[in-house]
């Protein structure tokens, strides 16, 4: 994490800040599980000054976007008080599609806008920051994030009279980039919400709190319209970490959390009976995606006193093995030193550090 922070420009004052928003997310965490774990002040301070670094440079327009100033339109000291309050910036390295651009998959990729579940990955580290120094003006920014984001990356579909959520939005969140929605954005989001609010309900506040009761029922009914199966090694780390945050915030979720570990065990079963791509040479894999999975699967170690009855839980835990073979996999020097392991270097580092520590991620305190 240290050397990440001194590559990534945040500790480096002669380099460039990098900044990517999922990165972050997890490495903002990370810092605060160190500091939970050594008592060292230094990674508290980091944690917080990756937060200020973020919302400096993913909360303003890119210097390769000709728009200048914050994103949400406010001014310089209005934006400093509110800086999520127009959402946050992808960090991809190409501008935005512009309106009269053609749509190509590949491309997309690689360009800027806003992603409605790396904002929710933000959110929860924001709120993090606040269950760990007690300061809660920053569980404020996320709901503040929360209810931007949320009413304008939620649209009516007339074609089924029920809300949806659009996967990918442009910098300034006046339109849509992609349609599609993520199979899971809905579900992270009744979830993260929850957290918010719980978290809301115990820090000391000098005013009264935005209230998120609106967003998080939107959000659990958008939920139901997706199946949560999948197969991806991403994927399913996400619903297993689901599970242990669900747990702590939602304890009276008992139905939930059995969809989810239904969808998770089979969607474990499909992976591990399907090619065998953890048997592939280091670059032909993709490092971060399968450390998902292995932070999961660490998660719902964690969690293991609060569901140890449900039935579906220890099936799942049949392949706790993954996440120690993922983990040693891409521990070896030799494996971080191929070309895909470079290109993502911070998402794959940074994600490695929470697979080897995840309490910083998965360890709420919520007051609840």
């Amino acid at each position: 994490m240290l050397q990440f922070a001194e590559e990534s420009g945040l500790t480096n004052p002669g380099k460039s800040p990098k900044r990517y928003l999922w990165t972050d997310a997890f490495a903002v965490c990370n810092f605060l599980g160190l500091y939970l774990e050594t008592e060292e002040e230094r990674y508290k301070e980091l944690a917080l000054a990756l937060v200020a670094q973020v919302h400096r440079v993913l909360g303003c327009y890119a210097e390769n976007d000709p728009r200048e100033g914050r994103i949400s339109g406010l001014s310089e000291e209005e934006g400093r008080k509110h800086p999520t309050a127009g959402g946050l910036r992808i960090g991809k390295p190409l501008p935005e599609r512009g309106k009269e651009m053609p749509y190509d998959a590949q491309t997309e990729w690689d360009r800027d806008g806003q992603y409605f579940h790396y904002l929710t990955k933000w959110m929860h580290a924001l709120s993090r920051v606040t269950q760990v120094t007690g300061d809660p003006v920053y569980n404020r920014w996320a709901i503040e994030l929360a209810q931007s984001v949320h009413a304008k990356f939620t649209y009516f579909d007339e074609s089924i009279h029920r809300k949806r959520l659009v996967w990918k939005m442009s910098v300034d969140l006046s339109r849509t980039l992609v349609p599609s929605m993520g199979q899971h954005d809905a579900l992270d989001a009744w979830i993260v919400y929850s957290e918010l609010q719980a978290v809301a309900r115990t820090a000391a506040s000098d005013g009264p709190w935005p209230d998120l009761h609106t967003q998080i029922e939107e959000a659990g009914k958008i939920s139901e319209l997706n199946s949560m199966l999948t197969d991806d090694p991403l994927g399913l780390g996400g619903l297993l970490s689901d599970v242990c945050l669900c747990l702590q915030v939602r304890p009276e979720a008992k139905e939930l959390v059995h969809r989810i570990l239904q969808s998770a065990t089979e969607g474990m079963r499909l992976y591990w009976e399907g090619e065998n791509r953890l048997a592939y040479p280091a670059e032909y894999r993709l490092a971060f995606r399968e450390l998902g999975l292995a932070i999961g699967l660490k998660a719902l170690e964690s969690a293991a006193p609060l569901v140890a009855e449900e039935p579906l839980f220890r099936s799942v835990r049949r392949y706790d093995v993954l996440a120690g073979e993922i983990i040693r996999f891409w521990t070896e020097k030799a494996h971080q030193q191929n070309s895909v392991w470079l290109e993502h270097k911070e998402i794959n580092s940074v994600m490695l550090a929470t697979a080897l520590s995840p309490e910083g991620y998965h360890a709420l305190k919520t007051g609840e």
